[in-house]
């Protein structure tokens, strides 16, 4: 073993197993690889697989310093092997397969390239504390959701208690019920029932699961040394403050893209997390678009839907007559390969391109880009906000529904669209955030939070950068 190497701290980094969480934590290890640390970056085969197809074998190469890894997520092979795996079946695999191949690793790699010296995981990676607490190793979580989210995910066992969930039936979700407004999740007053993660509704396969899974993780979560947050105070100060109140020590440590562009040396251009081949005709095509004149659409990497609502909207952007780059993944559509009508695909010829999928952080900000139309998963919406993109909100689950509040009724940088999304509304609120006098509004509050997330994060005195220090400076004291 390299004795240099010794002396460094080494980080060893694990995301849940999906690419909303992939993203932020490799980003983070990047971060702390340019302030000095060795990283063990930690994915499941089944996405270091996909990573090689999307991406070539140079993608899991890495550094000398910079190291990946994979453990095994015992789930047998899915039918397609590029598809998200579903939630709830994923989360049993974590709690069930994880900490034997997990414990194993760190034996192996503290063995053979350098002692870990902490352990960063994903805060719903639960597992790893039973780990670090048996190798005397400090661990530090990240949460890659909104910071919203995690004071709703908090208050689960209150809404039991109370009777408020679960759902009696499923004509709850159309009665009005979940239009009842909470007074019990702090900083987040006028919230309703439909904004809390719907996996209390019990509605789903696999809902009471995810709830008692959740729980658990936060519960664990309190023996932390610290969580970190894809975010920034000047958006969120209140919400941390909180959440530190019963959580260990909650630091807001984002944008995270913007840290990686301001601190991440080049020699770690090459290591990049998207499990789909990326489309480079986006940019090129965006190239040749007027200033602000294009809406950019994109439901993310789990998001699934209807056949007739992926038609819904279609039409809808149609009708607009905006330009739109609309993200269409193979897996897009619930049970059925996501095609749109041939006269709807005429009708939107040359002024609408359908990819599978794009470098989102390049196409948010570049100048032809004017709105975003997203299911509002929190790496779409830091990245919007940090790229003063204003959005239109049609969240699916998870911390979605929470994001979409925050978005258009606390910071009002977005509007929402009805689940049982219409042609007609989408059209309409499409021209509306192009065009309209409320669209420049929310586009100018965009802006000013755009500003914020930039000071946060480029100068010293910026707060991301000053917590970022406050972290570093934690991490390798506790390893006296």
């Amino acid at each position: 073993m390299d004795p240099q190497r010794e002396k460094k701290p080494h980080a060893l980094c694990i995301p849940i197993p999906v690419q909303g969480h992939i993203n932020p934590m490799i980003k983070l290890a990047k971060i702390l690889h340019s302030k000095g640390f060795l990283i063990t970056f930690v994915n499941t085969e089944f996405n270091h697989q996909r990573l090689v197809r999307s991406r070539g074998s140079e993608a899991v190469r890495g550094l000398s310093s910079f190291r990946f890894e994979t453990i095994p997520d015992g789930l047998p092979p899915q039918q397609n092997p590029d598809a998200t795996q579903e939630a709830s079946i994923l989360a049993r695999a974590i709690e069930e397969n994880f900490l034997g191949p997990f414990k194993t690793l760190i034996t192996k790699v503290s063995a053979s390239y350098s002692p870990v010296t902490c352990i960063v995981s994903d805060m719903l990676m639960g597992f790893t504390h039973a780990a670090a607490t048996e190798f005397g190793i400090p661990e530090f979580l990240l949460w890659t959701a909104g910071a919203g989210s995690l004071l709703c995910f908090d208050q689960y066992p209150y809404l039991l208690e109370k009777g408020l969930m679960p759902l009696k039936d499923s004509s709850y979700l159309v009665n009005g019920y979940l239009d009842t407004v909470l007074d019990c999740i702090p900083t987040m007053h006028g919230i309703r029932l439909k904004d809390i993660p719907p996996w209390i509704r019990y509605i789903n396969p696999g809902d009471e699961y995810m709830v008692k899974y959740f729980c658990l993780q936060l519960e664990r979560a309190k023996s932390a040394s610290a969580i970190f947050f894809n975010t920034f105070d000047e958006l969120d100060c209140e919400v941390l403050n909180t959440l530190s109140l019963k959580f260990p020590p909650c630091y807001g440590i984002g944008p995270l893209h913007l840290l990686e562009n301001k601190i991440v040396d080049e020699t770690l251009a090459s290591i990049k997390s998207n499990l789909w081949k990326e489309d480079p005709e986006c940019l090129k095509w965006l190239d040749s678009k007027e200033p602000s004149s294009v809406i950019y659409v994109n439901f993310g990497s789990i998001t699934v839907m209807t056949s007739q609502q992926l038609i819904e909207f279609g039409w809808g952007l149609a009708k607009s007559n905006c330009s739109f780059l609309w993200i269409i993944r193979s897996d897009l559509v619930i049970g059925e390969s996501a095609i749109l009508p041939h006269e709807l695909l005429a009708e939107i010829s040359g002024r609408g391109l359908l990819a599978d999928w794009c470098p989102q952080q390049e196409v948010l900000s570049h100048v032809s880009i004017r709105g975003f139309l997203t299911h509002s998963g929190w790496n779409s919406t830091i990245e919007s906000i940090s790229c003063g993109v204003p959005m239109i909100c049609w969240p699916f689950f998870a911390d979605q529904q929470p994001n979409c509040w925050l978005c258009c009724h606390k910071w009002g940088v977005s509007m929402e669209i009805d689940n049982n999304v219409k042609s007609d509304e989408v059209q309409k609120l499409v021209i509306e955030l192009m065009k309209g006098e409320k669209g420049n509004s929310i586009r100018k509050k965009t802006v000013e939070l755009k500003n914020k997330a930039k000071e946060s994060c480029v100068f010293p005195s910026g707060s991301s950068m000053a917590n970022l220090e406050k972290i570093i400076h934690l991490m390798q004291t506790s390893l006296i």
